[in-house]
């Protein structure tokens, strides 16, 4: 049983303006309380663990000196927003966190007031910060517009276009950096003190304040600070300024984001004083306040639930490897077999399992952070200089370089070969991380190869297809979570490029599955002969070429076909209707049924959950098939 901690300064806020009536002291003493709470609630849940501790006094503090709800704090990529929820009114609900039915894992305008920009994807904030304040001046209700943005999603373009932007406009608005890569000197009498005045002294121009911050630090300390802001903006030394103030704001920092004495004053000074864009340099330290989320390798990044006292995360053995592990090995394979093989991630290394490559080969595996659409183009280079690159990205990822594919690879052609993760929904993460969406965008372009992975064998033999292909760019997708459990080979085979394979025959009906519902395309199956239906199983393998003599095989030879996928309408379903369509055969006896994802957002849950939702499982496909062949179902109490 999990004991819940001693919270009383929490127990006594049900939203921030119980915590703008409180004094410093009891602010800061409320933030050890939502520590606590986070750590307590993630122990029940899982989820994001570090990056919600790094931020937890920065969060209170903010909410203490702004105005929200009219002022308008938006988080960059959303999921360090725990600490945020436990005192905008969702307490209550903390320990619902990224469960069906409960609080999502990022922020959510449908969720609350407080969340006035969804998030999940990095880099967003300070467009739409900037978004907010125009709205502002133009007479909208908002008020003030605050985002918190990191080190990592601050150094991708979207960031620097925001930005640049919003020095231009030159209308007021905060940035605050989230900086966890750096640590800054604790405070010492002299920080205290000038921070201490800065509220109190005579409003004046911002930058003035700045300037005044280094100067009045002692002479190690002024050194690290001047260090630490040369190092995040780029800027040297006796230049004119930081890279922040050429284009437009006023940098305030770097300070230490988990004191409360130079967090409360800094944010004072600065809703009072500024009058254009201001960035506050914060420095943090993620999993702060947790030993186990501190000293682990990723900070507590993603955990699963676990024991407060120990930090022992209740992982499930799994039955066999992930898709993910299963794609790194399989490149690190290839890649020892060819020297010209390279990989490219977005700040994704281990998530994509590229690392696995790594290992191996270090100076073959390029992480260029968040920036995909870098990342792609970067690839398309290398492609074009005769390498053989892999660029291994989620599939919501991808979508971020989206021009890129189209412009830089598929319209040069270049073989480009695109590893895509997490594709189809994804659990706990729900809507913004599903990969609904690239069977069809991938598909509709021009020289593009696009495959899926049935299990993770074939995952293997479109490793290796993959990097025997040379003609253009090809894709392979494949789901977050563990394989089948099938025996795997030491090599991946050569697959022909737009050949399917039949994986079991039958006489009444047709499933050609594009993808990893193939196990519940068998269950299915195993449903329809329960009812004395035989159904062929098709693994299609490629959505771009189709291997059209196959379907036109099971369209010849059975009285339904139903196409399955794992993505929104318009990918591998709309393929096989448009060739059938334009051939004029969909005016015969067979039926033709797509079963897709359905036109909406689906919500996070467990993903057979999600599926359920979505008419996917295995009744779902038999029923479909029965209904299409025309075929009763016995009433002999198997469900269908």
């Amino acid at each position: 049983m999990t004991i819940r901690p001693q919270t009383p300064f929490l127990d006594s806020v049900s939203g921030p303006a119980d915590i703008r009536r409180m004094n410093d002291t009891a602010i800061a003493n409320l933030a050890d309380d939502v520590r606590a709470e986070v750590i307590s609630a993630v122990s029940e849940t899982g989820g994001h663990l570090g990056s919600s501790l790094g931020v937890v006094e920065l969060t209170v503090a903010i909410h203490a000196v702004f105005d929200t709800p009219r002022d308008k704090l938006i988080f960059d990529v959303g999921h360090q927003c725990y600490p945020h929820k436990v005192i905008t009114g969702r307490r209550d609900r903390i320990r619902t966190l990224r469960q069906e039915g409960g609080l999502s894992g990022f922020t959510k305008r449908a969720e609350s007031d407080y969340d006035p920009f969804g998030a999940a994807h990095s880099s967003t904030s300070i467009s739409a910060a900037l978004g907010f304040t125009v709205g502002r001046d133009m007479g909208m209700p908002t008020g003030d517009a605050i985002a918190v943005i990191g080190d990592g999603s601050i150094s991708a373009g979207m960031a620097y276009e925001a930005m640049n932007n919003a020095g231009s406009e030159g209308r007021r608005l905060f940035v605050i950096l989230n900086d966890n890569e750096m640590s800054i000197a604790p405070p010492v009498g002299a920080m205290s003190k000038y921070l201490s005045g800065l509220y109190a002294s005579p409003v004046g121009e911002l930058h003035k304040m700045a300037e005044g911050f280094e100067a009045a630090l002692p002479g190690p300390l002024r050194d690290h600070a001047r260090r630490a802001r040369h190092l995040v903006t780029g800027m040297q030394t006796g230049g004119s300024g930081t890279l922040f103030e050429e284009l437009g704001f006023s940098y305030v920092g770097p300070i230490d984001g988990h004191d409360m004495r130079q967090l409360l004053p800094v944010l004072r000074a600065a809703r009072t004083r500024a009058t254009g864009p201001v960035l506050i340099h914060v420095c943090t330290k993620k999993g702060k306040g947790y030993a186990p989320a501190e000293t682990s390798a990723d900070r507590g990044h993603g955990v699963s639930k676990f024991d407060v006292e120990s930090g022992a995360q209740a992982k499930s053995r799994p039955n066999a490897p992930s898709y993910t592990k299963v794609f790194g090995t399989a490149l690190a394979t290839e890649a020892q077999m060819d020297p010209a093989i390279v990989a490219v991630t977005a700040a994704m290394p281990s998530g994509t399992g590229v690392d696995i490559m790594g290992a191996r080969f270090k100076n073959r595996v390029f992480d260029v952070g968040i920036a995909e659409q870098h990342g792609v183009t970067f690839a398309a280079g290398m492609a074009a200089s005769g390498l053989k690159p892999f660029c291994a990205i989620y599939s919501t990822f991808l979508q971020r370089g989206y021009d890129q594919v189209v412009h830089d690879v598929a319209l040069q052609n270049l073989p480009v070969r695109f590893a895509i993760d997490r594709a189809g929904l994804v659990g706990a993460d729900g809507p913004t991380h599903a990969g609904a969406f690239d069977i069809g965008f991938m598909a509709a372009l021009p020289n593009m190869v696009v495959m899926a992975a049935g299990d993770e064998v074939e995952l293997m033999h479109m490793v290796r297809t993959a990097a025997a292909y040379d003609e253009g760019p090809i894709a392979f997708r494949y789901p977050r979570g563990e394989g089948v459990g099938i025996e795997l080979p030491e090599r991946g085979e050569i697959i022909e490029i737009g050949k399917g394979r039949i994986v079991q025959e039958g006489s009444d009906v047709a499933i050609l599955c594009f993808g990893a519902h193939l196990a519940e395309c068998q269950k299915a199956a195993e449903k329809l002969a329960a009812q004395g239906v035989t159904a062929t199983i098709a693994d299609a393998r490629f959505a771009k070429p189709l291997d059209r003599a196959l379907i036109r095989q099971l369209l010849r030879n059975h009285k339904a076909l139903i196409t399955v996928e794992q993505g929104a309408k318009g990918g591998f379903g709309a393929m096989v209707l448009h060739d059938l369509a334009n051939d004029g055969l969909l005016d015969g006896r067979c039926q033709v049924r797509t079963m897709t994802l359905p036109d909406r957002y689906i919500d996070h849950a467990a993903p057979d959950a999600m599926y359920a939702d979505a008419g996917l499982t295995a009744v779902d496909i038999a029923a479909t098939a029965m209904q299409a062949a025309g075929i009763e179902v016995k009433r002999q109490g198997v469900t269908v």
